[in-house]
């Protein structure tokens, strides 16, 4: 797990899918000031500019985090990095659900992002309107 610092991580969210929708709502309103997240849809020019073709290609097609020095974190271990900077008691959960062993803890993920079609309805055809200051926080 790379050591926590104050710099803006990125996190890549599928944009056609509930959870993933969901996700990033939380994420948005926990970090209210956004230092510490920008967002960016995997399908957006933001993801094909800043990662690597040879990278994505292995890339899992939900919620991919990559920190400021550039490191991509996926499945489990993006959720818990993202939960650790997340400060409180997110810090608390995401460092217990660390201590789950790995492949546990991407075999829970990948079950999850296999069914998460059938429990969150994708998000509708067009975009909800948002305030400038939030519409700041994401990338196209």
């Amino acid at each position: 797990m790379p050591p926590e610092s104050p710099a803006t991580d990125t996190i890549y969210y599928d944009g056609h899918c509930g959870l993933c929708h969901r996700w990033v709502r939380f994420v948005v309103a926990v970090d209210r000031d956004g230092r510490l997240f920008r967002f960016a849809p995997l399908a957006g020019e933001t993801f094909q500019a800043k990662v690597p073709q040879s990278a994505r290609a292995g890339l899992p097609d939900s919620v991919i985090l990559q920190t400021a020095d550039g490191s991509l974190m996926v499945r489990s271990d993006a959720v818990v990095c993202i939960l650790r900077r997340l400060g409180a008691g997110w810090w608390a959960l995401g460092a217990a659900i660390h201590l789950i062993p790995r492949p546990v803890r991407d075999g829970a993920y990948d079950w999850i992002a296999r069914m998460r079609t059938r429990w969150f309805a994708p998000p509708a055809g067009t975009c909800p309107v948002m305030p400038a200051e939030l519409r700041k926080r994401f990338d196209p």
